[in-house]
């Protein structure tokens, strides 16, 4: 069977790409592309028939290489992958297979339904344009979109709000921000689940702004967008702003807290590529930053309650100990220091909770409960 990997897609991503023959099986090998970051995870790719292929064979190997280099990629097993056959829906491939090299070096394998004639794989299901459509589409002109302005590539912002509040206003107030890291679409489908349920709450809810795809150029060019040069977009919210995305953001934000009582901002993130512990928050260094860490307590609480036992990690309210490659501030102290609210950071798996294999449905539920303790705990009298 003679195939092509083709990354032109809406968010293709891969490299290192060949394709082989082993016992009669073709074997499709190949790397996440760090798209000029120094830190990679996503691929995106689609395998298709050659035009005036031979005869067809039944099966096909995937085989992920330099899963070791990716960030949290080293345990195959629960790293479950998407495929969508060309006519028909996503769904997750089956646990890796590790395979260990000579050297010690390791690859992860796949056995899959050859492609007819095609079929798109991804790291996790992808979250885009077309999903916000759908949202749209689903809430029944719930929420409003509009463009509050441009990417550095030029594209399109897109804030999603249930009302436009009004200055001086005392309706309690959420922003809400996904995809900081273009690459970590679980948290587009948290926050998809969490906007679905306030919309189900009508005129009860929160006054909600939300950005559901903030790196929309990481986005669309299939980034991972951890780390990326010029500089990560949740490591660029200092004053001034070091990227224009978040230039925009913050002037939307100022705008936001005029409009109401400003209860918190929520920033949906995903871990690294094979966390399987369950959906946690990064809180802030209580040896460091006392007050902070206390007036984050009640919304651990509240987040942990509604997760658990399903989605919750056990360890839920977490410190991030990771070497940051820079000292600027984050989405955090934004939040914190220019708008007095507390900011809650969601780290929300990829492909397992415990056994739990995820579907978008999982996501979207998670979503809901978190919206629903927001609702429940934090903001109704």
């Amino acid at each position: 069977m003679a195939l092509k990997v083709d990354t032109n897609i809406p968010y293709g991503n891969a490299c290192d790409i060949a394709v082989t023959e082993e016992d009669g099986m073709p074997v499709v090998s190949f790397a996440a592309d760090p798209h000029g970051g120094p830190e990679c995870l996503w691929f995106c790719f689609r395998l298709a028939q050659a035009r005036g292929a031979g005869t067809r064979r039944a099966k096909v190997k995937l085989v992920l290489k330099h899963p070791y280099n990716m960030l949290g990629g080293n345990e195959p097993r629960t790293m479950r992958p998407v495929m969508r056959p060309a006519r028909g829906d996503w769904e997750r491939l089956g646990p890796g297979a590790a395979v260990e090299l000579p050297d010690g070096r390791r690859y992860a394998e796949w056995i899959i339904d050859a492609p007819k004639p095609f079929a798109d794989i991804a790291f996790c299901y992808p979250y885009g344009r077309p999903e916000i459509d759908t949202l749209l589409a689903d809430t029944k002109g719930y929420w409003q979109a509009d463009t509050i302005g441009v990417s550095q590539g030029a594209r399109p912002l897109i804030r999603l709000s249930n009302g436009p509040g009004e200055v001086g206003g005392q309706r309690p107030g959420l922003y809400l921000i996904a995809r900081q890291h273009s690459g970590e679409a679980p948290g587009s489908w948290a926050l998809d689940g969490f906007l679905r349920y306030i919309a189900s709450q009508g005129d009860k809810a929160p006054l909600v702004w939300a950005v559901p795809l903030s790196n929309i150029d990481g986005v669309e060019q299939g980034d991972y967008g951890k780390d990326n040069f010029p500089y990560d977009l949740n490591r660029a919210w200092g004053n001034p702003p070091m990227r224009h995305e978040v230039l925009v953001f913050q002037r939307d934000m100022q705008r936001w807290k005029k409009r109401c009582k400003p209860a918190a901002g929520i920033d949906f993130h995903a871990p690294g590529g094979c966390d399987a512990g369950g959906i946690f928050m990064f809180t802030p260094n209580p040896q460091t930053r006392a007050f902070q860490a206390q007036a984050t307590t009640k919304w651990v609480e509240a987040f942990a309650a509604g997760l658990t036992p399903q989605y919750a990690h056990k360890n839920f309210g977490q410190v991030a100990t990771y070497a940051s490659r820079w000292e600027t501030p984050w989405f955090t102290e934004y939040c914190f220091n220019n708008l007095g609210v507390c900011e809650l950071s969601l780290e929300t798996p990829y492909g397992m909770i415990g056994e739990t294999v995820l579907t978008r449905e999982n996501y979207r539920e998670a979503g809901a409960r978190i919206a629903e303790a927001v609702m429940k705990q934090c903001l109704i009298p």
